[in-house]
C-alpha cells in the first residue's frame, strides 16, 4: 500500500461535498495508481495532438460516418483487458448517476422521458452505450422545455424509477493486465470517439458537459436549493466548445453528477425512513 500524502489523507476525510463514500474510495484508490502519474501526462500531451488533428480533418468538405458498433466494442474489449477495477467501476457508476439525475427531473417535472441506462458489466455497454448516453441527455432536454419553477409540496419527491447504487451488483472480472488509470483511458478514448463519430455527434457530446449547469439549476427549483451550481464546473451551453481541455471537463462532469447523486440520494432516504 502506497503511503498516502497528508493532503490525500484530508481529502479523505473530506466530506464537504456530497459524494457517496464507494466512489471517494474507488477515486482515492485510482489516484494512487502509478500509471496515472507515469503514462496520463504523455499519453494526454500525445492524443491531445492528434485528437485535434482528428477534429480538424473531420470538419474538412468530406463525407461523414460514423461506426458506433465498432466503438463500443473497442472500448468495452479495452475496459475489460487494460482498464483498471476501479475506474471500470466508475465508468458504470456514471451510467447509474447520470440515468438516476435524468429520471428525478423528468417525474418531477411532469415529462414522460424514462431513461434506462444501468448497466452492471462491461458487456451490457454494448448496449447501453456511449452515444445512446448522450442522446438520452439531449432528449430529456428537449422534452423538458423551459424551467418551470415548480417545488414538490412537503418535500415529497417521485423517485417512482430511481435506481439506488448498490457496488455489488455490479461485475468487473480483474486480470493483471488491468492497469490503466481512468483518465490516461479517457486520454486514450478520446480520439477514437472523434475519429468514430459525425462530426456533430462529438461536437454535441463534448458539448454536453455544459448542460450541467442547466441541470443542477432545474434539480434546484424542485428541491429548493439554489446552492447546487456550485457543484457544476462546466456552464454556459450556448457558448460552444471545441476539444480544447477536454479532458478535465469530462472528469468534472463525472464528479458533477456523482455530487448530484449523494444529494438526491440523501433526500431520498430521508424521505423514506
Amino acid at each position: 500500500m502506497t503511503k498516502q500524502s497528508p493532503f490525500i489523507k484530508a481529502i479523505k476525510q473530506d466530506n464537504a461535498l456530497p459524494i457517496e463514500q464507494s466512489a471517494r474510495d474507488l477515486w482515492l484508490k485510482d489516484l494512487q495508481n502509478g500509471f496515472r502519474w507515469i503514462l496520463r501526462p504523455i499519453a494526454q500531451f500525445l492524443f491531445a495532438i492528434l485528437l485535434h488533428l482528428v477534429w480538424f480533418v473531420k470538419r474538412l468538405p468530406l463525407p461523414q460516418f460514423s461506426a458506433h458498433t465498432l466503438l463500443q466494442k473497442t472500448i468495452c474489449w479495452f475496459c475489460q483487458y487494460f482498464i483498471s477495477p476501479e475506474a471500470n467501476y466508475l465508468i458504470l457508476r456514471h451510467f447509474a448517476t447520470e440515468s438516476n439525475i435524468l429520471n428525478f427531473l423528468a417525474e418531477n417535472t411532469g415529462i414522460d422521458n424514462r431513461v434506462n441506462l444501468y448497466p452492471k458489466k462491461i458487456d451490457d455497454m454494448l448496449q447501453d452505450s456511449f452515444v445512446e448516453h448522450d442522446q438520452a441527455l439531449f432528449k430529456a432536454f428537449e422534452k423538458m422545455g423551459k424551467v418551470t419553477p415548480s417545488i414538490a409540496k412537503n418535500g415529497q419527491f417521485n423517485w417512482t424509477s430511481w435506481q439506488p447504487i448498490d457496488m455489488n451488483t455490479f461485475q468487473i472480472k480483474e486480470r493483471i493486465t488491468q492497469v490503466i488509470d481512468f483518465e490516461s483511458a479517457h486520454a486514450l478514448f478520446m480520439c477514437l470517439f472523434c475519429f468514430l463519430l459525425k462530426k456533430d455527434e462529438y461536437r454535441d457530446a463534448i458539448n454536453g458537459f455544459n448542460l450541467d449547469q442547466s441541470i443542477a439549476i432545474r434539480i434546484g427549483h424542485i428541491i429548493n436549493d439554489n446552492t447546487l451550481t456550485e457543484y457544476a464546473y462546466n456552464k454556459y451551453p450556448l457558448y460552444l466548445l471545441g476539444p480544447w481541455n477536454l479532458s478535465q471537463r469530462f472528469l468534472m462532469h463525472g464528479f458533477f453528477t456523482e455530487h448530484m447523486y449523494a444529494k438526491l440520494e440523501s433526500i431520498r432516504v430521508k424521505q423514506t425512513v
